[in-house]
């Protein structure tokens, strides 16, 4: 799945990740990204440097005055859409090996698995930067659902 997010994204590394987060959370800041995406803050500028420099993506206002935000271009959200119809497809041939009933009970198993995984809002955040949020809604998102438990807990 990573190799195939790389490949769509015509970058390597972390790209992938960035063009999904940031286009699913548009004005999100290079400091935010780089919590998100794993990487350090200077790494993340050189990398929205490139995405940049290629037409993907671009800064614009932040939440503040003090913050840069970023968003796709018009460019970038296709390119986006390419590395998560790439993911959905690794996804389907890998599930393709199991017949329906089998991938029934798998759903609830991973969904388990993911939940037991997340260990705050970061690392939930993390753990989605690759996901299509458009089709694993925050209401029913066991990453979701898990990070909202901690921070009410908090």
């Amino acid at each position: 799945m990573t190799k195939e997010a790389e490949t769509r994204a015509e970058h390597g590394a972390a790209a992938p990740a960035a063009l999904v987060s940031v286009g699913a959370d548009p004005g999100l800041s290079v400091g935010a990204l780089a919590q998100v995406i794993g990487i350090t803050h200077s790494a993340t500028v050189r990398l929205v440097d490139r995405l940049a420099g290629d037409g993907l993506m671009e800064r614009c206002a932040g939440v503040d005055g003090r913050s840069v935000g970023l968003r796709l271009t018009r460019r970038g959200a296709a390119r986006r859409r390419a590395i998560l119809i790439g993911r959905q497809q690794v996804l389907s041939q890998a599930l393709a090996a199991l017949p329906e009933d089998e991938q029934a009970v798998l759903t609830p198993l991973i969904e388990t698995l993911l939940g037991a995984m997340t260990a705050d809002r970061r690392q939930a955040d993390h753990i989605c930067r690759l996901c299509d949020e458009d089709r694993c809604a925050e209401a029913i998102c066991p990453v979701e659902c898990t990070a909202r438990r901690i921070d009410a807990a908090s």
